[in-house]
């Protein structure tokens, strides 16, 4: 496993096989990797020739500088997990290497940018499209694999790509999962034991809103799973939603085609996103 950390060195290095017409696969991160970020390694292996696994805490998608201070940073760890899972190169750059002088960056991602994450994180989409643009024209990727769990962040990294009309396939991959439901998370660290039992509610609503789909109106499913929520200690609910998965505006007939349910709430000091898709 090779570890780069200059734009001109991995082109330097992807460059024969580009021309060999090996397929490239990019796993883009923010480090502190887990399960979920080794599944999108796996997934990737198995659809293209090169694997790589970018390694970038991103300072223009924070809203809350505390919130990129305290963001976990195992080095050591995400290099061991990485060979072991066979990724074939690194690219791990610098703030200043990714953004040698300022620059303002702001494209049109439709209206969804602005709701539930969007509207929590006012400004996080935009910073997320920079970075990932920029790791697409570091790499040149044929496909870049993201988790499921950030379903919004996929949705917004698609309206990106249409944007520019770049030629690579965007693979969204299942979340990986604890064996007691918690969606697994590079936040989850930061949960106390007792934080980690309250926030098994957000995979039970979960579970509960597809488990009675058939059976019950979807108003009276988002309004149940709030109240299971609320009453949990300990967690403060920011949203619970079905949407249409396309423009994540919120869904009331139960027959439309692409049909997700998705929740945040802050436990403890730690905020979670998580989703289920009904369809």
């Amino acid at each position: 496993m090779k570890i780069i950390k200059t734009i001109a060195a991995l082109k330097m290095l992807l460059e024969p096989l580009k021309r060999a017409q090996q397929k490239i696969a990019l796993v883009p991160t923010m480090g502190a990797l887990h399960k979920g970020h080794v599944s999108l390694i796996a997934m990737a292996k198995k659809q293209a020739d090169l694997v790589v696994c970018s390694i970038f805490v991103n300072p223009t998608q924070f809203t809350d500088t505390k919130d990129l201070e305290k963001y976990p940073r195992p080095l050591e760890h995400d290099i061991q997990q990485l060979e072991e899972a066979g990724c074939d190169v690194v690219f791990m750059p610098s703030v200043e290497e990714m953004y040698p002088q300022p620059e303002t960056w702001q494209i049109n991602l439709g209206a969804a940018e602005f709701l539930l994450e969007g509207e929590f994180r006012k400004g996080h989409y935009q910073g997320v499209t920079q970075i990932v643009k920029k790791l697409f024209d570091a790499v040149e990727p044929d496909l870049a694999f993201f988790g499921q769990k950030d379903f919004q962040q996929v949705l917004m990294i698609e309206k990106m790509v249409e944007h520019f009309n770049l030629e690579v396939k965007i693979v969204s991959c299942p979340i990986i999962r604890e064996n007691d439901g918690l969606a697994m998370s590079s936040r989850n660290i930061h949960l106390t034991a007792a934080d980690h039992e309250h926030a098994l509610v957000l995979s039970k609503s979960l579970e509960y809103v597809r488990n009675n789909f058939k059976s019950k109106a979807i108003e009276e499913l988002v309004s149940e799973a709030k109240t299971m929520i609320n009453a949990e200690p300990g967690v403060a609910l920011d949203y619970f939603t079905i949407v249409n998965g396309e423009t994540l505006l919120p869904e009331t007939d139960k027959n439309a085609p692409y049909l997700v349910a998705l929740v945040a709430a802050k436990v403890g000091e730690t905020r979670l996103i998580d989703n289920m898709l009904l369809h």
